[in-house]
């Protein structure tokens, strides 16, 4: 059993290539669930219509929205179906928050640290994809053309979350794949389940 977690900008492609997987495990015939965040869970679906339709004053506050909805989906979805053994692909996890609420808004990355794996319960992605996108991409790539504060942030903004993005990523190398998002949906299909594959 595998936990996957697809990580990115908005605009990258992590929600085409998360239901890509879902369908490829799916016809292979192993036994996966797709969720992403915040969301996955009644409460995380509130989470995030507060989230997109809420202008937060505070980053902190926003900070524990976040963790409030993944300690949910954690310990009622995700290693429920893992005990079950039943893989789960996630479209963002940690990452996001360490990138964005650490990197991009500035708050101590080592609270968050500490708080991701309070909120997990010390779970982790067995394999983290993160699809990188130059941050000048960003607004163009935004399929359904909706946009939230984050897709309105300052290139600055997204510059220092693609850096938080790839310094995670440098420092777990071992659990975290880098993939060039502005490739085509089939050739970076085709590298994840190849990579994929030997975990399940």
């Amino acid at each position: 059993m595998a936990f996957i977690v697809f990580e990115g900008p908005d605009g990258a492609g992590k929600s085409s290539q998360a239901l890509a997987l879902l369908e490829k495990m799916e016809s292979s015939g192993y036994p996966v669930i797709l969720t992403r965040e915040p969301g996955g869970t009644p409460l995380g679906e509130s989470v995030r219509t507060v989230l997109k339709t809420t202008s937060l004053s505070e980053p902190l506050s926003e900070l524990f929205l976040f963790l409030a909805a993944r300690s949910e989906l954690v310990e009622t979805v995700i290693k429920p179906a893992l005990k079950n053994n039943i893989n789960v692909i996630s479209d963002r996890f940690t990452g996001s928050t360490t990138a964005y609420q650490g990197h991009g808004q500035g708050l101590d990355l080592k609270a968050i640290c500490r708080l991701n794996k309070l909120a997990c319960s010390d779970l982790a992605a067995d394999l983290t994809i993160l699809l990188d996108l130059p941050s000048e991409m960003i607004a163009s790539r935004k399929s359904d053309g909706a946009q939230d504060k984050f897709d309105l942030s300052s290139i600055e903004f997204h510059r220092k979350v693609r850096e938080g993005y790839l310094s995670i990523a440098c420092k777990e190398k071992k659990n975290w794949l880098v993939l060039d998002a502005t490739r085509s949906k089939e050739t970076l299909s085709q590298e994840i389940w190849t990579k994929i594959r030997p975990l399940l």
